[in-house]
C-alpha cells in the first residue's frame, strides 16, 4: 500500500507533466520523475533522462541504468530500497539522423527543474543524497563544483541534507579500453560501498 509520501509524490509527478519552466518540454516526450520508496534513506540524483528513459518514462533504465544496477548489486545495495531521480526531468538532445544524442543541460534548465527536485527531497526525506556527476552536483550544491576533486567526499547540499559525490555511471560507458573500464567500474563500486559508512554517520548525527 502506498505511503502518504508516495501518494503525494504521484500528485507532484502528475503536476510536473504540464511544466513549461524551460524549453525542454517542447522536445522531450515526457517528464521523467524519480522512482523508489518514500521515505528512503538514500536518494541518488543523476543528470537527466536519456533516450530510453524519455520513451519509457522511468529513470535509469537505459545503458547507464544497467551499469548503475550492476554496480549497486556489486556494492551490496538494494536499488529497490533507494530513490533514484535526475536533476533535470526532460531529455535534452541533439538530433543526428535517426538518433537523439545526449546534450548536457545548461544552468537555466537545471535551475528551472530545482523546485521539482526540492519536492522529491521533501517527500523522500533522505538521510543522504548521492550526486552522480557534474549536473547533479551543480544542482545540489547550488553552484558548479568539480566532480573529480570532490569525488568520495560528503558535502552540504542546498536542501540541508548531506550529499556524497561520485561520477555518473554513463562515464564508465565512455571508457574505450576494457581494462581501464573495469578499473573505473571497480572504483565506482568502491564509492557506492562508502555510502553505508556515510549513512551510519548520518544516523548517529540525527
Amino acid at each position: 500500500m502506498p505511503t502518504t509520501e508516495e501518494k503525494r509524490l504521484e500528485a507532484v509527478r502528475l503536476k510536473a507533466r504540464g511544466c513549461r519552466a524551460c524549453p525542454l518540454w517542447k522536445t522531450g516526450t515526457q517528464t521523467v520523475f524519480g522512482d523508489g520508496p518514500a521515505p528512503a534513506e538514500v536518494m541518488f540524483v543523476g543528470e537527466q533522462p536519456g533516450d530510453k528513459e524519455d520513451l519509457v518514462g522511468e529513470p535509469f533504465v537505459g545503458p547507464a541504468g544497467l551499469m548503475f544496477d550492476k554496480a549497486m548489486a556489486k556494492a551490496g545495495i538494494d536499488r529497490g530500497s533507494a530513490f533514484v531521480t535526475n536533476a533535470v526531468k526532460h531529455f535534452k538532445f541533439e538530433p543526428r539522423g535517426k538518433r537523439r544524442l545526449h546534450k548536457r543541460p545548461n544552468s537555466g534548465e537545471i535551475e528551472a527543474c530545482l523546485p521539482w527536485l526540492e519536492q522529491e527531497v521533501e517527500l523522500v526525506q533522505p538521510r543522504l543524497i548521492v550526486a552522480l556527476g557534474a549536473t547533479a552536483l551543480r544542482s545540489l550544491a547550488g553552484k558548479p563544483l568539480p566532480v573529480m576533486e570532490n569525488r568520495g567526499r560528503t558535502l552540504p547540499s542546498v536542501f540541508g541534507v548531506p550529499m556524497f559525490v561520485t561520477v555518473h555511471p554513463s562515464s564508465l560507458l565512455r571508457v574505450p579500453d576494457p581494462a581501464e573500464r573495469e578499473a573505473a567500474f571497480a572504483r565506482f563500486v568502491g564509492d557506492l560501498k562508502k555510502i553505508g559508512r556515510v549513512l551510519s554517520e548520518a544516523r548517529h548525527a540525527a
